[in-house]
């Protein structure tokens, strides 16, 4: 028998969403499509690949999840279809409902690691989750229950007096450690898988989370690093070893997800704003070193800007910091896909983003 998520709890660690908000389908504006459109013409192959131009034109989970959630939220189910055969027929693997992190076009097999990528599957999931409520569509409804469901068996472990969430099934547990991804914690990913197989696991993962972050605040600024260690004897953080000490490329997006969940209050949140507000900086840095507080001598790309567009909006700021010239979409996948799913969390939160 089924142990059942404390709705009233979990809604409130999400800023008081609700079920009927999770699953929100919010008027998009002209512009915003007209994003969506040159995004698909630049980045999304005729057979439904999301293309990473900026990584040797592979593909991932985390882009397919993406991808799917984008046309999910602009109501474009024939894009959605696209990417959701060409994952299914790539990258799902054999022995579960999760998927393959990495598709290589010049490897063969394509698929060289079958290790998962968590975010991606949480993306993947909650697309297909949102798309069976949008278009009522039982199938997307059940298939991303059953993904959801093994993100639930296989990713959530406990470590010093926390459960976390692993980012992949292989590679992250030692014996003295384990090491996560704090940007692999979508918050509004997770309201909508544990609105779907719901246990109270979720809300433990999701709090835990917050109290991590809370903890994991390192150098001048106070942020969190790409990677994560979490001491297994007492719960104590680190940055890991093996990754930069940095608040980089990763890092940036768990202030887009906190905010997309309502948390914008949250350390995690307030600290890169800081940090991107920073006057004494020229420009927006794209990392920060955590260790000697160095940053780095190239700009973060627009993605970023919009995030902290998005936050200062959220948060009643005032945001000075312009975009690049001629920056109406971003320079490559990534930073582009940044800036998209800054609008769709801010189209969520019933929030005008400013694009001047």
């Amino acid at each position: 028998m089924p142990t059942y998520l404390p709705r009233r709890s979990m809604l409130g660690l999400l800023g008081g969403a609700t079920a009927a908000a999770i699953f929100a389908e919010p008027v998009v504006a002209q512009e915003d499509a007209r994003d969506w459109a040159m995004f698909k013409a630049r980045f999304l192959s005729a057979d439904g690949r999301i293309i990473d131009n900026g990584n040797g034109n592979q593909s991932h989970s985390e882009g397919q999840g993406w991808g799917l959630s984008l046309a999910q939220h602009h109501d474009d189910r024939p894009a959605f279809d696209r990417i959701l055969a060409w994952t299914r027929r790539n990258l799902r693997r054999d022995s579960d409902r999760l998927h393959a992190w990495r598709w290589r076009p010049d490897q063969q097999p394509a698929v060289q690691d079958s290790n998962n990528a968590t975010d991606g599957d949480l993306f993947i999931a909650s697309a297909l989750l949102r798309g069976g409520r949008r278009w009522s569509d039982p199938a997307l409804t059940e298939e991303g229950t059953a993904i959801a469901r093994d993100v639930l068996r296989l990713l959530v472990r406990r470590a010093g007096g926390h459960l976390v969430l692993l980012p992949g099934a292989r590679g992250f547990e030692h014996r003295t450690h384990v090491v996560i991804n704090p940007s692999y914690y979508s918050y509004p990913a997770i309201a909508a898988v544990a609105e779907a197989v719901p246990d109270p696991a979720w809300l433990r993962v999701a709090s835990d989370g917050l109290r991590l972050l809370r903890m994991a605040r390192f150098g001048r600024w106070g942020l969190s690093p790409d990677w994560l260690a979490v001491s297994r004897t007492d719960g104590q953080v680190s940055p890991a070893q093996g990754w930069p000490a940095r608040f980089s490329y990763d890092a940036v997006r768990v202030p887009l997800w906190l905010a997309c969940a309502g948390l914008s209050d949250e350390p995690a949140v307030e600290a890169p704003f800081a940090f991107w507000s920073d006057s004494s900086l020229r420009q927006v840095p794209a990392w920060a070193d955590l260790s000697d507080d160095r940053v780095a001598p190239y700009p973060a790309g627009s993605g970023v800007l919009e995030i902290g567009r998005f936050v200062a909006r959220q948060k009643r700021l005032s945001w000075d910091r312009p975009l690049p010239d001629g920056g109406v979409l971003g320079r490559d996948y990534y930073d582009t896909a940044l800036m998209l799913l800054a609008r769709m969390g801010a189209a969520e939160r019933g929030i005008l983003i400013n694009k001047g």
